[in-house]
């Protein structure tokens, strides 16, 4: 029997006792014990097919010499919850997947862990936890819904992902198309487990994961229904042993220079505005001090070489088929940090120089770029003295400069009804605040109206402005994280209907065309609103969350 720091160490006897009561050995015991962190659950489709993808990991791992030890965390879907007002609860799940992850790892003392996640708060948690707990670690994200392509019907010939279902909510509504389209798009375009094969915030942030060298080549957008991602699920079980017996931990991987690095990819593809809470806050982790600035910084340092949908027609697997992360990375060699480590055992260098770039328009080279700039703007002004996001990559090059009158809403409801109604008019800016982190709480993600308005057509001629945030996916003049936000005082807590508001995103910037004077008068006649939730776990959360702009962090 090979040897382990508690093996027959009689302190640890009661330990042992309980592990063979789990159906351990002390074979199993005196082995290297792996944690299979898995976020699988029948509630989300991203996660339905990870318990099978467990198994071939857990292979791996015993063919190898480590005791596999499987445990889960919770996973909800972002689209689901944003049916409702609940989806308040999704930002701070992140928080919770983080802690539950910590806790179980650091109580348990194992050697070495398998993120095994998908979808928009689960990766970025784990990602998280990693940092926190600093054992070796290796991810293996659970791959692409695969895309659905009707061959007969009224949609013949044509592709459909999980984003054109928002959209068909405002075609739909607009007349543009019929019922039957509709009930069609609705139930056949979610044909596969896996995450939504569209460029939203779960495949920008598994893209993030394998350009940080977290994860083993093609695991970002590799089909989650493969054999290819069974072999591949394997071959991350024999992995972690090999991290663990040469002890790579996870923070000799997540460094302020991989994080670096993974931006600039996920700016190059038009990754999702979300990062930037996510990467922000384990900045933070590390002793960081990553804030949204320097997403502006580093966007407009990084070309444009790919886009995909909504942004474009092309989909995430036509990405993977175009050679994915790895070849977007090799085209972006000469901007990145070559020096950091990967679950390979190489640095990104030796890694790069394996990678053969192939001849797609999909990946737009270095010097060909779709534009000059990343994906991603911070715009700022005297409605956003701290800062607003937009993903610029995804705006019609008709609303890089927009002035129009504020139409101003409390909440995403009141905002969606008046959609649904047809009280919004072109050249409207819509206003709504009151739903970031604190005064959310949660920071809701207004996704299905962002959407809603492209698919009415009025992508071309209205804007939405809040304090809130989008999905990863959304497209249009769709402006969010507003900071401060309006329950700290922010000037969008003071926006009027009918106030002129103008946005420029080729000079960054954001205006209440107001007198400074006017704002200030203003803002001292404003009274704080009462808490919307005065009680569980989001009552917690806004006591103690930071301002978007640092990542939506707990700060205490």
């Amino acid at each position: 029997m090979s040897s382990n720091k508690n093996h027959l160490d009689p302190s640890k006897a009661y330990e042992r006792a309980l592990y063979i009561g789990c159906g351990y050995t002390y074979e199993d015991l005196a082995k290297p014990r792996i944690a299979i962190v898995n976020s699988w659950n029948e509630i989300n489709p991203g996660h339905l097919h990870l318990q099978k993808l467990a198994n071939y990991v857990k292979k791996g791992i015993k063919e190898t010499g480590g005791t596999p030890m499987e445990f889960n965390t919770i996973a909800s879907c972002d689209g689901i919850a944003n049916s409702g007002s609940f989806s308040k609860y999704i930002l701070p799940s992140r928080e919770i997947i983080a802690a539950s992850v910590e806790c179980t790892i650091k109580a348990y003392n194992f050697d070495g862990m398998v993120m095994l996640c998908s979808c928009d708060k689960i990766i970025p948690g784990m990602l998280m936890a990693a940092a926190r707990c600093n054992i070796p670690t290796i991810f293996l994200t659970g791959g692409i819904m695969e895309p659905k392509v009707f061959e007969d019907g009224p949609l013949k010939g044509k592709t459909f992902v999980t984003s054109d279902i928002k959209e068909a909510i405002g075609e739909f509504k607009a007349g543009k198309i019929t019922e039957e389209e509709f009930y069609l798009i609705e139930s056949k375009t979610c044909c596969s487990p896996g995450a939504c094969n569209m460029m939203g915030t779960a495949n920008t942030m598994a893209c993030i994961i394998e350009s940080m060298g977290l994860s083993l080549p093609g695991c970002a957008t590799m089909s989650a229904i493969s054999k290819e991602r069974e072999d591949l699920s394997r071959e991350t079980g024999k992995k972690i042993m090999e991290l663990v017996n040469d002890n790579i931990r996870a923070l000799d991987i997540i460094t302020h220079e991989s994080i670096e690095n993974s931006i600039k990819v996920a700016l190059s593809f038009g990754g999702s505005t979300n990062m930037i809470l996510h990467m922000c806050a384990l900045s933070h982790e590390i002793g960081g001090s990553l804030n949204h600035f320097d997403f502006d910084t580093l966007s407009k340092s990084v070309p444009l070489l790919a886009k995909f949908k909504p942004a474009s027609e092309y989909n995430l697997t036509e990405f993977h088929e175009a050679g994915g992360v790895k070849v977007l990375m090799k085209k972006l060699t000469k901007i990145l940090d070559l020096s950091t480590l990967t679950v390979l055992g190489i640095t990104l260098k030796d890694y790069l120089e394996l990678i053969k770039i192939q001849e797609y328009q999909i990946i737009r080279n270095f010097e060909d770029a779709i534009s000059e700039e990343g994906g991603i703007a911070v715009l700022k002004g005297n409605l956003a003295p701290e800062g607003a996001i937009i993903k610029q990559s995804a705006v019609n090059s008709k609303m890089r400069h927009h002035k129009g009158p504020a139409k101003v809403f409390e909440s995403e409801e009141q905002v969606r009804d008046a959609l649904m109604s047809g009280k919004v008019e072109e050249g409207d800016v819509l206003v709504i605040r009151y739903e970031g982190p604190r005064g959310s709480p949660g920071m809701r993600e207004l996704s299905i109206p962002a959407a809603m308005l492209i698919g009415m057509g009025l992508g071309e001629s209205v804007a939405m402005i809040t304090d809130g945030r989008y999905s990863g996916a959304t497209r249009g003049p769709c402006i969010g994280h507003l900071c401060p936000e309006a329950i700290e005082g922010g000037p969008i807590a003071i926006v009027k209907e009918g106030d002129l508001i103008e946005i420029d995103l080729d000079n960054r910037t954001l205006n209440l065309l107001l007198s400074d004077d006017d704002i200030k008068e203003r803002l001292s006649r404003w009274v704080k609103p009462e808490p919307k939730v005065t009680s569980g776990f989001l009552d917690i959360y806004r006591k103690i969350v930071s301002s978007a702009k640092f990542g939506a962090y707990f700060k205490i």
